[in-house]
Parts: structure tokens; C-alpha cells; sequence
């Protein structure tokens, strides 16, 4: 099982230019907790899974307006790199490194 473990520093491209944030993953065998602290402010993950390096997960935004990121990403070594569906505007990409 892949270590998914860690504090990332990852900048999503949205609508809404770049967005930076910490990505912090928790895991328990196929689950993880976790947050994303941006400068809108944190996310809490919501049902996050771990299938082997992929992880899925959703988080509520309710600022600028509400709505439900659903989100995938995959972790290779200290990198991380996947896409955040955001509602009406579509995918979003996002990359980020790990914290040593």
C-alpha cells in the first residue's frame, strides 16, 4: 500500500486564476480524513477513500458560493497530481509536492 500520508502544497488552475493550498491526508487502511487550507479558508474532506495511490474524495465549499468539489488524485512518490470537478465550472487540475 502506497504511502498517501502528508501535507501537500498544491496549486489547483481554476476559473478563478491559481489557487494554493495545503492538501493534508490522514489514512486508515482504505479511508482518509484530511483537510484543504486555502485562502478562502479550510475544507474538510467528506468520505475519502485510498485505493492503492488514488484517492478520492469530496469537500463542501460554501465560499465564494456553495457547492461540492468531488475530487481524485493520484500520489507518486512525493508528488501529487489530479483534478477537482467544481460544479457548473467544470474540472479543475491540480498539482502539489509533498512536505518533508
Amino acid at each position: 500500500m502506497a504511502n498517501v500520508d502528508g501535507a501537500y502544497d498544491c496549486v489547483a488552475k481554476t476559473p478563478m486564476g491559481d489557487q494554493k493550498g495545503v492538501l493534508t491526508v490522514v489514512s486508515s487502511g482504505d479511508r482518509f480524513n484530511g483537510t484543504f487550507a486555502g485562502a478562502l479558508g479550510s475544507l474538510d474532506v467528506v468520505d475519502g477513500t485510498v485505493d492503492g495511490a488514488t484517492l478520492r474524495w469530496k469537500m463542501e465549499m460554501t465560499m465564494p458560493m456553495p457547492m461540492t468539489l468531488e475530487c481524485e488524485a493520484d500520489v507518486a512518490g512525493d508528488a501529487i497530481t489530479g483534478t477537482m470537478q467544481l460544479g457548473a465550472f467544470g474540472a479543475s487540475a491540480f498539482t502539489g509536492t509533498r512536505r518533508a
